[in-house]
């Protein structure tokens, strides 16, 4: 087995256009428990992500799921199709939060394609995306940009 034969085959460095949009297949569930675990390991002390009786007579009607949970999910559906053959995270920036997301809301991801650049490396590129979550009612939830560097398929691929 080659170490290609572990990744995708159509997502390396030359595989991306700017403006391409790719709709990832994937979607995910808020569970109350991935989103209280998190809240109290980062400290959290809001009550709107495990205060079930005071977020009942919210405008929400249930607990918020921790904006850091949201983002990380749509990062993590979108990562089979950008960030598969990835050698590195080198930055995320604008990070938006735009509504709230409540347990049990279903999340899923799209990406667009911003920037195809080289690396100072031949065996790699620099891609940046700009990844946006919409909830099941496809009402947008995140956005944010992320700059990897990618494999080349020529270096690193099948040939």
């Amino acid at each position: 087995m080659k170490l290609s034969d572990l990744t995708g085959r159509t997502n390396y460095f030359e595989d991306f256009t700017v403006g391409q949009v790719i709709r990832h297949a994937r979607g995910k569930t808020i569970e109350g428990l991935e989103n209280v675990l998190i809240t109290n390991l980062v400290m959290n002390t809001a009550q709107g992500h495990f205060n079930e009786h005071a977020m009942k007579s919210s405008r929400y009607k249930g607990r918020l799921s921790y904006g850091g949970v949201n983002f990380s999910l749509v990062m993590g559906l979108a990562m089979q199709d950008t960030g598969e053959n990835a050698l590195a995270e080198l930055g995320m920036d604008n990070i938006r939060l735009m509504n709230p997301v409540v347990h049990g809301d279903t999340l899923y991801a799209y990406s667009e394609v911003l920037i195809v650049e080289d690396a100072d490396r031949e065996d790699a590129g620099v891609v940046t995306f700009r990844h946006y979550g919409v909830n099941q009612d496809d009402k947008q939830v995140f956005q944010g940009d992320r700059r990897m560097l990618v494999k080349r398929r020529s270096h690193w691929g099948d040939r």
